[in-house]
């Protein structure tokens, strides 16, 4: 596994030179080489076959050449019985094994990177057809790339190293060294390292050029807006309380999400909350439990196919156990930024309270991490409640005229028990 900077030359060694060096030194074994697309696969292709077909070649690797009738930049073969094919990552390489599997920047840009279904296509591709196409006893694969995204094939592979998957050799080259020396000096020295680094922003300087996609300080949401907000959960206030859940509906690693908010009139209050990659039987039971324990106002959740996989089994399991709350199914945005503006908005300005200890730290992780994390589903339980708000949805307006008409009757003379007072206002 390679990660490199970008024009730090690890297509011209890693895509170009190796598997032309490999194929000298290995003359009867086969390469299959993918990229993003077959044009860039054909390219690399194409200067692969050149270099092997060169007199240079001929006359270091003992007059290995290039079969005649068989020269084009996607499929070619040696003199010695070698083969090599382009493919784009995506699309079938059937029929075709491989002694060396090679993907160079299984992804294009920021664009693809970001795409939840992008990310899933070259994953399952990854699984069901490159790896598929291994040699039995021999077949070995190299992934080069320039990092963009947590969950980028790089990101994933790592995650299942470290669950006991395959093991990985890595060199991982960042810009700068832990000294603050430029990786290549001759060429991108130090001076247009930074000045690269204050055009581009954090958060593409490290994914790109320092290979870690996921900036201590964030970028989307910025450490610094919760560090004024982390209270202990013994000092929750008294307040209106909703809960916003995100649901895992298909078996692609996400989490199931609950989240129960105090809503007051200057803050927002992470009060309580569940997270887990369970069967539906138990994240019904927590939610159920959550409810039973703060009584909130309104439970939101996504409106269309969520919603509809999602309210029977709920409903039927609540009717079971006589623990009632009210649900609304909110639109959502496919836009997963544009769906957190609103709770970025309130966080920017330190309206966000998280509670210290293992749920305040979770959902911190992933807002720092957001969009570039491996997840984001205590993301979308924030954004849920943020585009509550903005639009103003009933059920937070019930609150403001159960307040307004307590204060009238309070004014008319009306008695009130204190509890009943303390809690309207």
């Amino acid at each position: 596994m390679i990660s490199m900077p970008p024009r730090h030359g690890k297509s011209e060694l890693a895509s170009i030179r190796f598997p032309a060096w490999f194929l000298g030194q290995y003359p009867k074994q086969q390469i299959i080489a993918a990229s993003y697309n077959i044009d860039l696969a054909r390219d690399f292709g194409r200067d692969v076959r050149d270099v092997v077909g060169s007199p240079e070649y001929a006359k270091i690797f003992d007059g290995i050449g290039l079969v005649k009738d068989n020269k084009s930049a996607d499929r070619w073969r040696t003199t010695n019985g070698g083969q090599y094919v382009a493919a784009g990552v995506g699309t079938g390489v059937t029929g075709k094994g491989a002694d060396i599997f090679l993907v160079d920047d299984p992804v294009k840009d920021r664009e693809e990177a970001e795409s939840e279904t992008r990310r899933a296509t070259v994953w399952n591709w990854y699984t069901s057809t490159a790896y598929t196409r291994l040699m039995k006893g021999s077949g070995r694969i190299i992934v080069i790339q320039t990092r963009w995204h947590e969950d980028d094939l790089s990101g994933r592979l790592l995650t299942r190293e470290a669950e006991g998957a395959d093991q990985w050799e890595k060199l991982i080259l960042p810009a700068f060294d832990e000294d603050g020396k430029a990786l290549w000096p001759e060429w991108y020295g130090e001076k247009a390292l930074r000045r690269i680094q204050t055009n581009i922003g954090s958060r593409d300087w490290q994914a790109l050029y320092m290979q870690n996609p996921t900036p201590d300080d964030g970028e989307f949401f910025k450490r610094e807006w919760f560090a004024e907000g982390r209270y202990p959960k013994s000092r929750t206030p008294r307040c209106w309380y909703y809960g916003t859940s995100d649901y895992a509906v298909s078996d692609d690693g996400d989490y199931t999400v609950h989240a129960l908010w105090g809503v007051t009139k200057d803050n927002i209050w992470l009060v309580d909350g569940w997270r887990g990659r369970t069967g539906s039987e138990e994240w019904i039971d927590r939610k159920l439990a959550l409810i039973a324990r703060w009584k909130p106002i309104t439970w939101f959740g996504e409106k269309g196919t969520i919603q509809k996989s999602i309210e029977p089994a709920l409903r039927t399991r609540m009717r079971e156990r006589k623990i009632y709350c009210r649900l609304e199914w909110v639109p959502s945005l496919a836009d997963k930024a544009a769906r957190a503006r609103g709770f970025q908005a309130r966080a920017e300005m330190g309206m966000v309270r998280l509670p210290t200890g293992e749920l305040g730290d979770t959902f911190l992780e992933e807002l720092l991490k957001f969009p570039a994390g491996r997840h984001d589903d205590c993301v979308d339980c924030c954004s849920l409640l943020g585009l509550v708000i903005d639009n103003a949805h009933p059920a937070l307006m019930a609150r403001e005229r159960a307040k307004d008409q307590f204060i009238d009757d309070y004014m008319a003379g009306a008695p009130a028990r204190p509890e009943e007072r303390a809690r309207v206002l």
